[in-house]
């Protein structure tokens, strides 16, 4: 028996009403794409082999939302398609000749490998010799490989996505690496962590060119908060390595089912049949930290997990994981992820009970 394919069916919409739909489609699309303004500020945004699709368009969505101040463009190293690191080509209008005429410059993200961080392209450099003096020049996530393969990040602060930083670092010694926020902002370079701190980082040209009001109206444009709390510190992954089954590794397996209790140096080291002189230097030289310190590492990783996890009180979390108060758990996690409880449990909290539920939208900047 033969399926009919089903065919479109034409709305039914009365002629005024339809008028009134497409207005406000065409306002819509005014505010999402206005002409530029005369003597806009230009911004050229470098696309490089293997780069990522969701960054080469934010400078394009969130500065392109400043009602025509800045006139978006975007340019390859040799006038060509550009490979991304998915399943297709993108084809920007213009060549390297476009960054002699840029005021800033934006390196968003592209995928990296040990030769291509070690040896950088020959014509990527080539193409950043076209950028004239004084010009602001901004990466996104591992743009910064670039910029600092180029020497413009010597002897200065500067950020990329947390997972490369040992990468990062190990390239490029004579960079200062913070590997705590989402960017960094020099004035004329700015270098920004992973996917969305590039939002964070356009925004923040907004804000420092034209100001909060026009910064919070391009954030409501975009539907993304105008300012995030902390820094990408709050979204690193410390993973437990596994514990060996001698030295200090069975008494870390008995303490991390006890980070309830105060936990005293002295009862560690009996646990384990050593002096507290022999246990603290063990426990160092097997976890590269004092024992102070990774107990509080590891109260911490429970109370991120509970906060995420649980409705349970702030008040309540610093109890279940050995904080003494609060105010204790408040402190140490400010100084790891650079966020109070509630603040990161409105970032990352699950909405509903099961597991893999809808996320909460945070209504804070954060």
């Amino acid at each position: 028996m033969p399926i009919d394919t089903p065919t479109a069916r034409p709305a039914s919409v009365a002629p005024s009403r339809a008028r009134d739909l497409a207005e406000r489609a065409a306002e819509l699309d005014r505010r999402m794409h206005p002409d530029p303004r005369p003597g806009a500020h230009k911004v050229v945004v470098l696309a490089l082999d293997g780069v990522y699709p969701f960054e080469l368009g934010i400078p394009h969505r969130v500065l392109g939302s400043a009602d025509g101040r800045y006139e978006v463009l975007s340019a390859s190293v040799d006038g060509q398609p550009v490979r991304t690191d998915s399943d297709l080509t993108v084809t920007p209008r213009h060549g390297p000749e476009a960054l002699a005429e840029a005021d800033t410059v934006v390196i968003p993200p592209y995928a990296i490998s040990g030769a291509s961080t070690t040896a950088p392209d020959r014509q990527a450099l080539a193409a950043l010799s076209h950028v004239r003096p004084g010009t602001r020049l901004v990466s996104i996530c591992t743009g910064a490989f670039l910029l600092a393969a180029a020497g413009l990040l010597d002897g200065r602060r500067a950020t990329t996505h947390w997972a490369l930083a040992d990468h990062f670092q190990e390239l490029f010694p004579q960079v200062e690496f913070d590997a705590g926020v989402l960017f960094v902002d020099h004035g004329d370079v700015l270098t920004s962590a992973g996917a969305a701190s590039g939002v964070d980082v356009c925004l923040h040209l907004v804000r420092k060119d034209h100001g909060s009001e026009v910064a919070n109206h391009v954030a409501r444009c975009c539907v993304v908060p105008p300012y995030r709390d902390g820094g990408q510190a709050q979204y690193i992954e410390r993973p437990l390595p596994p514990t060996s089954k001698t030295g200090t590794g069975p008494t870390r397996d008995w303490a991390l089912r006890r980070l309830e209790l105060p936990l005293s140096l002295d009862e560690l080291a009996a646990h384990a049949a050593m002096s507290t002189r022999t246990f603290a230097r063990r426990f160092r030289e097997e976890t590269g930290l004092s024992p102070g310190r990774w107990l509080t590492q590891q109260r911490l990783r429970r109370a991120r997990h509970l906060l995420e996890s649980s409705d349970l009180p702030v008040e309540r979390v610093a109890h279940e994981v050995g904080f003494a108060t609060a105010t204790s758990l408040r402190r140490h996690l400010a100084a790891e992820a650079g966020v109070a409880p509630s603040a990161y449990r409105r970032t990352f909290r699950a909405s509903g009970p099961a597991a893999g539920g809808v996320r909460e939208a945070s209504r804070s900047a954060g």
